[in-house]
């Protein structure tokens, strides 16, 4: 076993007692077997700490923080606490199928890259579907993420020298986007490789802070946008602002503000998102969530 590489498994915990145990056992019945969970309290006031304690397993590292502190700024200090060649993440409401880390070990180093994503369920009202039908793009893909970012935290895997070489690390200015902006600064440093099998599960939920956060979500992608202006490429960012303003007008409808989203459609490019939105809005929120 020691001649296998270690994998560091980040668990970034506040409050997440109600999922947090078949999260633990999701990475304690992994059939890869060389790991370590750095598990980094976030000043959790539930009893997290005591679930996580609970497990009587060496490989499992529990780190607390003195007050509650932005998430980025903890997938940091989690991160320095880390002793793997390899880094993954998985966040206390998500799961991983049994043979995730194998899987990804195997095809990581068989193609010789640094980053690593796969392909993930959504369990969303006790059904499931997968994230991504088709086969996502590999390689140099800053395009692709910037115009629809698909890459799920939870099945990222990163060769711990990536991080070190180029000195990256989440932006700790961002509440919700962070993973988003810190995978495109690494997509323009190597290449990405893509394991289509399904190899985890993100529970959708109204727990989700993300969800919870729409409006700063778009936001944050607003602001990302006019700061990275002259980064990238102007084509890629205009269609990123054309999936902000769809995701606007999803929000006005959400909060039936009909009038501000009707002034939107009509201003909105002729595309099948137009159409989209115009059937949400005869909807009227009975049947969408984000």
């Amino acid at each position: 076993m020691n001649k296998l590489p270690l994998i560091s498994v980040i668990m970034n915990c506040h409050n997440g007692k109600k999922f947090l145990s078949s999260s633990i056992e999701s990475v304690l019945n992994q059939s890869y077997k060389n790991w370590e969970i750095i598990f980094f309290d976030n000043n959790s006031s539930d009893n997290s700490k005591e679930i996580f304690k609970s497990y009587k397993d060496k490989r499992l590292k529990y780190f607390k923080s003195s007050k509650l502190i932005n998430l980025y700024a903890a997938r940091n200090l989690a991160l320095k606490k880390t002793k793997g060649k390899f880094i993954t993440f998985l966040d206390t409401d998500d799961l991983w199928n049994k043979e995730k880390l194998k899987k990804q070990i195997k095809k990581i180093t068989n193609d010789k890259n640094l980053f690593l994503f796969s392909n993930y369920y959504i369990l969303h009202n006790n059904k499931k579907r997968l994230h991504s039908k088709n086969i996502l793009p590999s390689g140099y893909i800053t395009s692709n993420l910037i115009k629809y970012y698909f890459i799920g935290i939870l099945t990222v895997m990163i060769d711990k020298n990536l991080i070190k070489k180029t000195k990256l690390s989440f932006n700790k200015n961002y509440n919700i986007i962070g993973d988003f902006d810190f995978f495109i600064k690494l997509s323009t440093k190597t290449k990405f490789s893509y394991l289509h099998d399904s190899v985890a599960t993100y529970r959708k939920h109204s727990y989700n802070y993300s969800r919870k956060n729409v409006d700063l979500y778009i936001k944050e992608l607003k602001y990302w946008c006019k700061k990275n202006k002259k980064t990238y490429s102007k084509y890629d960012l205009k269609s990123l602002l054309i999936e902000i303003k769809y995701l606007e007008v999803k929000y006005d409808i959400f909060n039936f503000r009909y009038i501000d989203a009707i002034k939107k459609i009509i201003k909105f490019p002729l595309s099948i998102k137009k159409f989209k939105l115009f059937f949400l809005l005869f909807l009227k929120k009975k049947n969408f969530s984000f």
